[in-house]
């Protein structure tokens, strides 16, 4: 088995799976639509990414009317009363003839539905569940990468990207103590992500607002890029030359929704894109 990537045809998620999941149905993780898999084709390697078709429920036909019942033949009423006295000799006969049976049970438990050959009880299969798609990041090259914030289109995705060569999905985001958190792990050490710094701002006075920093700004907010290679834990900040929009949602619930695009002017063309719930309670004050 072979694993492969395709697209979702409604919002262009990448997703990875197995070539065993071929023709399956299952739902986007971005846009909770039904997506057919893709059929893999081993012997084409120019396909990188593959395209999902929408998966279209077939209604059921309906069942065509039944037929008119035939008009009803008036009998003659000599004829009615003969099979009257015939229906009642044999109602007399069946009552007078009946084999005796025992009265019908009112009370215990009722037999269960599935039974096995020898009367025991047979458990009722459990239903397979549907796999669930992988989120994956967009393939690394440089069409998502630009310093040009009037050509950024920001797509209703999870936010993914590429991060000093390495392949970036967001796992968590959080606005507390006037930074922006973009982190790959849910929790611990950061060792992959962005901090956008605002300090003092709260999150009640970004909600509603959009932020572009464009790349001739002299100074701007300031942006640290953590990543984890060979070396170890490395660290770069950046105040210019970086292009940056974010669109703040309405707070609600100690959540603050948001777009956010970051293009960074690194050698490796690092940058972020997508869509964001962060986390914005206020921490617990010290005592």
């Amino acid at each position: 088995m072979s694993e492969f990537k395709y697209a979702c045809p409604v919002c262009g998620q990448h997703i990875r799976c197995d070539s065993s999941q071929s023709g399956t149905v299952m739902d986007c993780p971005t846009c909770f639509q039904k997506i057919v898999v893709p059929q893999f084709a081993s012997t084409d390697p120019s396909k990188l990414v593959y395209t999902a078709q929408r998966y279209v429920e077939k209604k059921p036909e309906p069942e065509p009317p039944p037929p008119a019942p035939d008009k009803p033949v008036s009998l003659a009423p000599p004829l009615i009363g003969l099979a009257v006295l015939l229906l009642v000799a044999a109602v007399a006969v069946v009552f007078v003839f009946r084999p005796a049976s025992a009265p019908p049970a009112t009370g215990g438990s009722p037999a269960p539905v599935n039974q096995g050959t020898n009367g025991s009880a047979v458990a009722k299969p459990k239903p397979v569940p549907k796999p669930v798609p992988e989120l994956v990041a967009p393939p690394a090259n440089d069409t998502n990468w630009g310093l040009n914030l009037a050509k950024v289109t920001v797509p209703a995705a999870p936010v993914v990207g590429r991060l000093r060569g390495r392949d970036f999905i967001a796992g968590r985001v959080a606005f507390q103590n006037g930074t922006l958190v973009v982190r790959a792990e849910l929790r611990g050490a950061l060792e992959s992500g962005v901090i956008i710094s605002f300090p003092g701002t709260q999150p009640e006075a970004l909600s509603g607002h959009t932020i572009n920093v464009t790349t001739n700004v002299a100074k701007a907010a300031r942006v640290t890029v953590r990543w984890k290679d060979d070396s170890g834990l490395q660290k770069t900040d950046y105040e210019a030359g970086y292009a940056l929009r974010l669109e703040f949602g309405q707070l609600a619930n100690n959540r603050l929704p948001g777009k956010i695009y970051l293009c960074l002017p690194d050698e490796e063309k690092s940058y972020l894109m997508g869509t964001f719930n962060a986390d914005a309670r206020k921490p617990k004050p010290k005592n």
